[in-house]
């Protein structure tokens, strides 16, 4: 039997919606989240078009197989970014003329897999076997209204297409619980001066796909309890109403102990590093998650927390290298720089209409409120209003500085951090420092060494 979609009765209604305007297709994306006995679909945007693929897409006799596979991976990975912990991009849905219905199969079984493989490229997590990896591609006949869905296992290459079946349901996205929580961080990435084919936006990858372990491990307080992962979230926050039992909707606090790895038995053995420089990130961030309220488990909401804490930090240092590559700064004039202020994104939420469930994006301090709703509008293709946007932080602030800076620079750093919800993610780069510590070491081997054979 093949995997079963609950589906938002709103996202019909957008799908039914949808024009072809003498395009031989229209494609987009499906969120949503994924549990052990069904999927739920909460949202569906169009792919934006591009400009020269507009006069291609109208002829008539255009193939499927023409669909841009880069443009739409690309538009998957900006989305991906806007998602708050537990959502995930489940598939993709077509739209077609009923000429060209037996045409998709093919172009979308690769583009749910390319887009998969890039998606989890950028990503410091990694799913567990116990996950769902079937992912959904919806095709919708234009005139007739006619639904066909089938998905596909991603984790295999060999995969052949199974039936789904696609429900909708009113109200589906009204009563999700969410988990909040701001967590302060405090991650050193040295730059090592051994490989110098790594670029410092991979350097700091490979230092964060580090930190992930001890998000990964750290102890989690919901509302300042530690619960069974086993258990139901909801247990003992339940009430009758006439007989029956009903869940209220819930806001949950959740706080993280990162210094308490679960693994306590695990050794770390010190090493000494020749580096360049290193990265520092420090400050408090606002995390933010979703699961849908039936029947949820401890362990998937906390799993949704922790996806949320590693994605948007990643997320908002991967904006910042862009932003610099943008800019035409040159990544030897950003390491070499004795002191060079930077803007880094904060975070702003925007609720989906008629629903509990808040989508986010970066903005970073130069940016209007304007151009924020206008992102959201290309990319998740639903009207926002300027006042329903909410900034989660206030402006963020990066600094990469040579050594000498140091002193004044943390001092600044510890006044910003008296504000709870203000991230202040500074980058310091430290000359040389590798190499002052292996000469110590060395020093201090050398006069023990002396002191032991004088004995």
């Amino acid at each position: 039997m093949g995997r079963t979609y609950i589906v938002e009765e709103s996202v019909g209604q957008y799908l039914s919606n949808i024009s072809l305007q003498g395009k031989a297709f229209v494609s987009g994306l499906l969120i949503g989240q994924c549990s052990s006995q069904k999927d739920y679909v909460i949202l569906a945007t169009r792919t934006p078009p591009k400009e020269e693929q507009n006069e291609n897409l109208k002829h008539p006799k255009a193939k499927l197989d023409n669909l841009d596979e880069e443009w739409a991976t690309e538009h998957a990975n900006q989305v991906s970014r806007m998602l708050p912990g537990g959502l995930l991009v489940l598939g993709v849905f077509i739209i077609t003329t009923l000429e060209l219905a037996n045409d998709f199969q093919n172009a979308l079984r690769r583009l749910i897999f390319a887009m998969e493989k890039s998606m989890n490229r950028k990503r410091l997590w990694n799913f567990t076997e116990e996950e769902i990896s079937e992912r959904v591609i919806l095709h919708v006949c234009s005139s007739t209204k006619k639904i066909s869905c089938r998905t596909y296992d991603v984790h295999d290459p060999k995969s052949s297409a199974r039936p789904a079946d696609w429900k909708y349901q009113s109200g589906l996205s009204t009563s999700w619980l969410s988990l909040d929580c701001t967590i302060h961080i405090d991650i050193h990435i040295p730059l090592s001066s051994t490989s110098v084919s790594y670029t410092l936006e991979k350097n700091t990858k490979n230092g964060l796909t580090r930190w992930a372990k001890q998000i990964e491990n750290g102890v989690y307080l919901i509302n300042g309890q530690v619960k069974d992962e086993d258990c139901d979230l909801l247990e003992g926050q339940k009430k009758s109403f006439r007989g029956n039992t009903q869940a209220t909707s819930h806001s949950f606090d959740v706080r993280v102990l990162t210094q308490l790895l679960l693994n306590s038995d695990h050794r770390s053995t010190a090493t000494v590093q020749i580096c360049s420089g290193s990265v520092n990130l420090k400050g408090s961030v606002k995390c933010r998650a979703y699961i849908h309220s039936n029947k949820p488990k401890v362990k998937d909401a906390m799993q949704a927390v922790k996806r949320d804490i590693l994605n948007t930090v990643a997320d908002r240092c991967e904006i910042l290298f862009e932003d610099l590559l943008l800019n035409e700064i040159p990544e030897k004039k950003v390491m070499n720089s004795e002191k060079e202020f930077y803007i880094l994104p904060h975070r702003v939420f925007v609720p989906i209409p008629g629903s509990t469930i808040k989508l986010c994006d970066y903005k970073f301090g130069d940016e209007s409120a304007e151009e924020i709703r206008d992102h959201f509008i290309e990319m998740l293709d639903h009207m926002v209003q300027i006042e329903d946007l909410e900034i989660a932080e206030e402006v963020n602030t990066a600094c990469m500085s040579s050594m000498n800076n140091e002193a004044s620079l943390e001092h600044k750093d510890d006044k910003q951090l008296e504000q709870p919800i203000k991230t202040t993610v500074m980058l310091k780069i430290r000359q040389n420092i590798g190499v002052i510590a292996a000469f110590a070491v060395a020093v201090l081997a050398a006069g023990i060494s002396f002191h032991y054979f004088s004995d």
